[in-house]
């Protein structure tokens, strides 16, 4: 499904003429099988956030490949490696990012917009995803009128409503509580159990981590350690 190889990836700092190179990603290399659930796990700076946009395609590696289901992704333009995003990966933030303006329904239905799928079909398929994560009762309410904990379900609902082979989710439960994180957690084993969707979590916390089938740590840009997760 993934496969990445010695990728490499650096930032310049500091004021033009004078700029420092710091080196984020430092040969990394990996493979995330269909279906999987894989944590990467570490310490902001380790470098994890990095990788997933590199992984996305957001950003183009200095050295190293990324292949998604046998396409070499680094050579994208900014429109292919978009267009290649919306067929192949959804996306869970920390801090949702719903669009304050159109309700429960809107913004779980955006990426089908995007891809022009036909209003009838838009409305089945976002009627059946309201029930499977559970937010029938609030489909038309706007997300300063959710909890947090359903606001994170209509970013996982929005994630998985093109039906992506991959979801790249990014810190999912950083903003929850301990009871909510939980719920969230579990919701997410469910839909890559019922789908076979895989799942990449970047998270610093391991009780966030211990759901993947694998784990993967990073530390100073390097992946160090690789652990088979027993459930």
């Amino acid at each position: 499904m993934i496969t990445v190889q010695s990728l490499h990836h650096a930032f310049l700092i500091g004021k033009k003429g004078k700029e420092k190179k710091v080196d984020v990603l430092k040969g990394i290399n990996f493979d995330v099988q269909q279906g999987e659930i894989v944590s990467i796990v570490g310490k902001s700076g380790s470098g994890k956030s990095t990788l997933l946009q590199v992984i996305a395609g957001f950003l183009k590696p200095n050295a190293g490949s990324v292949y998604v289901n046998g396409t070499e992704t680094a050579a994208f333009t900014e429109k292919q490696s978009a267009a290649f995003r919306l067929d192949h990966f959804g996306f869970i933030f920390q801090n949702f990012q719903l669009l304050p303006g159109q309700n429960v329904v809107e913004n779980i239905e955006l990426p089908l917009k995007l891809k022009g799928v036909s209003p009838v079909i838009r409305q089945k398929k976002v009627q059946d995803m309201l029930k499977r994560v559970g937010l029938t009762e609030v489909a038309d309410h706007y997300p300063n009128e959710l909890s947090g904990g359903q606001q994170q379900r209509v970013s996982i609902a929005r994630a998985m409503i093109t039906d992506p082979p991959i979801v790249l989710a990014d810190e999912p439960t950083g903003s929850l509580d301990m009871q909510t994180e939980q719920e969230i957690l579990q919701l997410m084993q469910q839909l890559n159990r019922e789908s076979n969707v895989t799942f990449i979590i970047i998270t610093h916390d391991e009780e966030v981590a211990s759901i993947a089938d694998r784990i993967l740590r990073m530390t100073d840009g390097l992946l160090t350690e690789e652990m088979q997760h027993v459930i």
